[in-house]
């Protein structure tokens, strides 16, 4: 859709462009997101991030940001395992807004024009619609804005107004990510090249040969990349790695 890349573009320039804009955290996103479920007659919302899955070339989605409650985590991975791949594939290829139906809800509004604007996904297993909205914003900054639930409330311009929105969403957590990393915390091109290799599906054995060092200093540079980009693991130090532009 021509009108809604543009807009993206004209939102993700405005918001990078302008250096002095205040900091927006994540608690300043989930009241936005709350509005933006209401107006869609949504019940729920949910932020995925296109994020590296450990090996060459392949990617998944992360839940960054929900209002699912105490059954977050199941609910999440339940949808990433139902229409994740087809999600990814269509991120790939559109920026049309994708929507599923389920038995259990009432679903979209009967408005005539909105086969237009969707793309309509098969659903045989989540028990409830959704539609999702498609950001593309280079290597870091890939996803879906997805709002779930309800009688979805999808006519032309609030879908238009809706995708803008998404997008500077998903801008701002881009901002967010940047801000967690200080220069102090750079990483050293070592700790860079082993991520990369990581990232490509090499295990430190193979790292360490690549780059003439031992196993055991692969693994410092490893250990101490992760900590500064403050992960939990080495999987998701590269996932962080390619959302701030370290690696690719």
């Amino acid at each position: 859709m021509v009108v809604v890349k543009d807009m993206e573009n004209a939102a993700y320039g405005q918001s990078m462009g302008s250096k002095a804009a205040p900091s927006v955290t994540r608690s300043d996103l989930f009241p936005k997101l709350v509005a933006m479920q209401r107006s869609l007659g949504a019940k729920n919302f949910m932020v995925l991030r296109a994020v590296a899955a450990g090996f060459p070339n392949k990617r998944k989605l992360s839940c960054e940001l929900e209002n699912l409650g105490l059954s977050a985590g199941e609910q999440s991975t339940q949808l990433v395992q139902v229409l994740g791949e087809r999600l990814l594939d269509h991120l790939e290829s559109s920026l049309l807004p994708v929507a599923w139906m389920s038995d259990s809800e009432t679903g979209f509004a009967d408005l005539p024009d909105v086969p237009a604007l969707l793309v309509r996904l098969d659903n045989a297993s989540l028990g409830y619609c959704g539609v999702g909205f498609p950001v593309r914003l280079g290597t870091m900054g890939n996803g879906f804005v997805i709002f779930c639930g309800g009688n979805l409330l999808l006519d032309n311009e609030l879908m238009l107004e809706q995708h803008v929105k998404c997008t500077q969403i998903m801008v701002d957590l881009l901002a967010m990510d940047e801000r967690r990393v200080s220069p102090s915390e750079a990483l050293s091109e070592r700790e860079v090249a082993c991520l990369q290799l990581a990232g490509d599906g090499r295990i430190s054995e193979e790292i360490a040969t690549k780059l003439g060092l031992s196993v055991h200093t692969v693994n410092a540079y490893l250990g101490s990349a992760t900590i500064k980009l403050d992960s939990v693991n080495r999987i998701q130090a590269i996932a962080k790695a390619i959302r701030l532009g370290f690696i690719h």
